[in-house]
């Protein structure tokens, strides 16, 4: 039993470390004034507001009266995956950001503010792979199109957290598919609530 918990410590503490590594190469390894620029805005989330307003917009336009139930899924989705991943897991887990790490002080580069939130796992993933997942479910059938735009856009804004230093890979990765679950499940939801849509 002993021998199990020390094999288990020191697995986990090796993924840890390749976690930081891969983390390091993406932060570090990646930096360029055009990045430096560009991911900042990414993750903030009043640059996708004009996206937001459209899908408000289209949806209502579109389908009318179903429309308001597509944002209202929406978020439902969001709130489910913000209440998931900051409210239940994050204050389990207690990971620290990486920019909050202090074995990786003379590492970080501040290219936004750090924040005092846990890492684990990163609800900017989990809450835009769910809306994702949610509108590709949704919308798939009418306009194809939109499943690589929705992952790119989605994985992008992950990207981002890493690159600004405040989540590590694992963060990101877990967050996305914690957030594409969420955004399925609240898509079989809509789809049972609306099933001429």
């Amino acid at each position: 039993m002993i021998i199990e918990i020390e094999t288990a410590t020191g697995t986990l503490e090796a993924i840890k470390h390749l976690d930081a590594e891969l983390f390091l190469s993406i932060h570090r390894g990646m930096s360029n004034p055009f990045f430096d620029w560009l991911m900042p805005l990414v993750r903030n989330k009043f640059f996708w507001a004009p996206l937001y307003l459209f899908i408000i917009v289209f949806s209502i336009t579109q389908y009318k009266k179903t429309g308001y139930y597509i944002i209202a899924g929406l978020l439902f989705t969001f709130a489910m995956g913000d209440l998931i991943s900051s409210r239940v897991i994050k204050p389990m887990a207690g990971r620290l950001r990486p920019c909050n790490e202090p074995s990786l002080a003379n590492d970080i580069i501040h290219r936004v503010g750090c924040g005092t939130g846990a890492s684990f796992p990163s609800s900017h993933a989990t809450n835009h792979f769910a809306i994702a997942v949610f509108l590709i479910c949704v919308f798939y059938k009418y306009w194809k199109p939109i499943l690589p735009l929705a992952i790119a856009w989605a994985a992008l804004i992950c990207f981002a957290q890493v690159y600004v230093g405040v989540h590590y890979p694992i963060d990101v990765t877990v967050g996305a598919l914690l957030g594409a679950l969420i955004g399925y499940l609240c898509s079989r939801l809509f789809n049972y609530l609306q099933p001429d849509f």
